[in-house]
């Protein structure tokens, strides 16, 4: 209400400075704020510091301006299409992959519990303590390697071959130049997603144990694991036994 008031009180203003306008807000009354800042502040200057994802890409994810100490970096040549989608979709954590020092992009939340696994088992700790993030993107790899391109970002995508591993890796052709950005996908179009890529480097008999299941085969224990796909992944993150990560997600950990 004080920002609100502030800017119904200074209509003859041309500049408005607010800082983390997120604060104490409900994500509702945010998107409420932040709507209202677009509106009223049309055709002048505001100046917002934030450390939320969702003012960042909603007021105009182009207009960010970056200090790291020496220099500064802005997004105002994102391409259109980017632009548009985090504004209309204002959830992604953008702000998470540009602040990190390095991020591993994944398509859902079983992928990303793998990574936290083999990256605990790999570094002994989280990857957050060594400041990289795993960040869940769906399909939306491409839109964040806009991002990643501009800003010269250490990146690594990671995600299933889905039976064409040569056509998934053409599809980020325009991104390979960047010597930061690094693409992740198994050449085995058999094991087509992460659950079969999991019984491949595990075996049978340890997913059983590890899951406290009792399949006969490898297709029945598939097939279990693609209809729990979190609940899977989940138990493998719990469980002390150290577990085997498939060699494609073991390379995006470094």
């Amino acid at each position: 209400m004080k920002i609100k008031l502030a800017i119904e009180a200074a209509e003859a203003c041309h500049v408005f400075l607010i800082e983390e306008p997120e604060n104490h807000l409900s994500h509702t009354n945010l998107g409420r704020l932040v709507g209202h800042l677009a509106d009223r502040c049309k055709g002048r200057q505001l100046i917002v510091s934030t450390h939320s994802s969702f003012v960042l890409n909603k007021l105009g994810i182009d207009n960010i301006l970056m200090f790291n100490g020496k220099t500064d970096v802005t997004l105002d040549h994102l391409p259109p299409d980017t632009k548009s989608y985090f504004q209309r979709l204002p959830g992604h954590d953008t702000l998470r992959m540009i602040l990190a020092d390095r991020s591993i992009l994944v398509e859902g939340p079983s992928d990303e519990l793998i990574v936290q696994t083999g990256y605990r088992q790999k570094r002994g700790r989280l990857p957050l303590e060594d400041a990289v993030e795993v960040i869940s993107v769906g399909t939306s790899f491409k839109r964040f390697l806009d991002i990643a391109k501009l800003l010269d970002l250490d990146v690594s995508v990671l995600r299933d071959n889905d039976g064409d591993a040569s056509g998934k890796k053409a599809l980020f052709a325009d991104y390979t130049s960047s010597p930061n950005i690094h693409i992740h996908i198994d050449d085995d179009n058999v094991a087509r997603t992460l659950e079969p890529q999991l019984i491949k480097a595990n075996g049978l008999a340890k997913m059983n144990a590890m899951l406290g299941t009792a399949f006969a085969t490898e297709p029945e224990l598939l097939a279990h694991c693609t209809a729990h796909k979190t609940e899977c992944a989940l138990a493998l993150y719990e469980h002390p036994t150290t577990i085997g990560i498939p060699g494609y997600v073991q390379d995006a950990i470094r």
